[in-house]
Parts: structure tokens; sequence; C-alpha cells
């Protein structure tokens, strides 16, 4: 008699998937390096890459069609600054707005400031925010006719030597050159940049060079933070 024999394959066992893991977030390193005792020139483009930057401000905004010129010149102005507008602050500096806010002095490694990454880094809000920003910029004479070339995401004002140079209003990206303020003087010696963004959802990042009448990038400059 013959005896059939049965084979029972085994049954493999499936895996079970490995749990998710979130993006790793880019360290701060990936675009900013500390800012050194050395003055900085522009880079080859003329844009400025040293900077004082806040770390944000809460302001929650679910959407950025908000952002009219009125309500920007409402929530971006000199009482809104985070200490006394009229003084540059210092790497390090703490202020209360209200919960407690670091003040970081940084080179940006590209052309263009990434502050959602400057938050991200630091595990800070990246939605809803507002950014400061602060430079002081070296110039070797009076420079007159010059123009400030600012693009922004979203929305932001910039002042130069305490009077509002260019504000950039509704939802948009940021753009090189987008907003060309009209014609200023740069002082022999030390000027002072302020500028300040605001975006809800999004990505958050800026530029800012000056040009002169012909639109060309003015590269004689220093810039320092201090």
């Amino acid at each position: 008699m013959l005896r059939l024999l049965c084979f029972t394959p085994a049954l493999a066992i499936a895996a079970a998937p490995a749990p998710a893991q979130a993006p790793a977030v880019p360290p701060l390193s990936a675009f900013f390096q500390p800012a050194d005792a050395t003055p900085k020139a522009p880079d080859a483009d003329g844009f400025l890459q040293r900077w004082l930057l806040l770390e944000p401000v809460t302001k929650p905004n679910a959407t950025n069609t908000l952002f009219t010129g009125s309500y920007v010149r409402d929530a971006l102005n000199e009482a809104t600054f985070p200490g006394r507008f009229s003084t540059v602050p210092r790497h390090g500096q703490v202020v209360r707005q209200p919960e407690p806010l670091r003040w970081h002095a940084l080179d940006s490694k590209l052309w263009d400031v990434k502050l959602f990454n400057f938050a991200q880094s630091l595990g800070k809000p990246t939605y809803g925010v507002v950014f400061w920003a602060v430079t002081v910029v070296d110039s070797p004479r009076e420079q007159r006719g010059v123009r400030l070339a600012v693009g922004s995401n979203s929305a932001s004002r910039w002042w130069l030597n305490g009077r509002e140079a260019a504000g950039l209003y509704d939802d948009r990206r940021m753009v090189m050159d987008d907003v060309l303020s009209d014609r200023l003087t740069l002082r022999k010696g030390r000027n002072v940049i302020v500028g300040a963004v605001i975006n809800g959802p999004g990505l958050s990042d800026f530029c800012v060079r000056f040009v002169d009448e012909d639109g060309q990038p003015i590269r004689n400059l220093q810039m320092d933070v201090k």
C-alpha cells in the first residue's frame, strides 16, 4: 500500500511594520553659524547675512490672507518691538513677550535667512509667529540714492536708522528684491536695520540687500551686531 506523505509548508510570519519616525529636524548649523567678532561683508550678490534674530513671538494666524497693510502696520511697529526700538539688542539677551525669548547673533550660510529652520532647530513655534531681526551696517562713506531691496515670506516691515524704509503686505512668497524702498541715504559709519516678519502657516524667510541707482548690489559694507 502506498503511503502518501503530505508536507505542510511553513507559515511565514510577517514582521510587524516598524513604527513611522518623524523626519529629523535639521540642526541650526545646517543654515547658520555663530557670528564672530570680525565684521562681515555682504556676499557676492550684496545680501546681508549677519543678523541678530529673536526667537519667534507667538501671534496665532490661521491664514496669511489677513496680512493687509493696516493689519501688518498694527502688528509690527516700534511699539511692538520687544525692547527699546532705538537700542541694538545683545547676543544672548532675553526679553519677555510675554514668555522669555532670546536674541541670537548668527551668520546665515545662504543668501536668504531661513527663519522657519531657525525656529524649528530651537524647538520653537514655526507657525503663527513674528520674527524680529536687527543688524548694523557700516558704510565707508555717505552713500545717497541707494535702495533697500527686500523679499520676505510672509509679510514684513523694515526700518533704516529708525525710519520705515519698506513694507511688504498680503500673503506672499519670498522673492529676491520683491520690494524696493524709496531712495535712501546710508550714513558714513554705523547704520541700523530693523525688520519684522509675520507668518501664519507655511515657511518663513527673508533676504535683504542694498542696491545702487542702477540696481547693482552694494558690497562695500561691513556688518556687525553690536
